[in-house]
């Protein structure tokens, strides 16, 4: 790799890491070639961006994107998840090849401002994600206007089950020939002639 690609490849880092909310820095030492593909294949699919680089490039990627916590952790073969829209399923996927592939390790993360261990990145793996919060929040949203127009609908069905209930009554009194019922029912003193 010369200069210029060199160059090249650090600018590109650097807008990365100081666009994303979420890095995670992961050890792939003794990974077969056929699990890195499979976890490139994914981080794809998901929209993480993968990369192996240098470790002293790396370093100076991060240099004024406040990510700078990061650097200790270049050692060895590292592999960079950087997060683009979705940090916790980006966690997720890392979490899950983790599992699957002892070999893979995961050394630090950087999430919102904060350095993060293996735990730390776990943690963030156990939020949830972008399309659960939607969706509970589009939930809440349809709960004010339902609960409300139940209320409203309320009254007017308790009227219609009152009448209905009376008007059942007074067809049942008629049925038994208790015609003047009511008029009895409403008063103490009999009836007058």
């Amino acid at each position: 790799m010369n200069r210029e690609q060199k160059v090249e490849q650090v600018g590109d880092l650097h807008k990365r890491f100081a666009a994303t909310p979420f890095v995670v820095l992961a050890d792939f030492k003794g990974s077969t070639v056929a699990q890195m593909d499979s976890l490139r294949r994914s981080c794809e699919k998901g929209g993480v961006h993968f990369r192996v680089v240098k470790n002293t490039l790396a370093v100076r990627a991060l240099e004024g994107t406040g990510k700078e916590g990061l650097a200790d952790h270049f050692r060895g073969n590292i592999g960079v998840l950087i997060a683009n829209e979705d940090p916790v399923g980006t966690a997720k996927l890392v979490g899950k090849y983790a599992k699957e592939n002892a070999k893979i390790l995961v050394r630090a993360g950087f999430f919102e401002g904060d350095l993060l261990d293996e735990k730390g990145v776990a943690a963030v793996a156990e939020l949830p994600s972008k399309e659960e919060l939607q969706s509970k929040l589009l939930a809440t949203l349809q709960a004010g206007p339902r609960d409300l127009l139940g209320v409203l609908q309320g009254a007017p069905r308790d009227l219609l089950y009152l009448l209905s209930n009376f008007a059942d009554k007074v067809a049942a009194r008629g049925d038994s020939g208790g015609a003047e019922a009511p008029a009895a029912a409403g008063s103490d003193t009999p009836a007058e002639p």
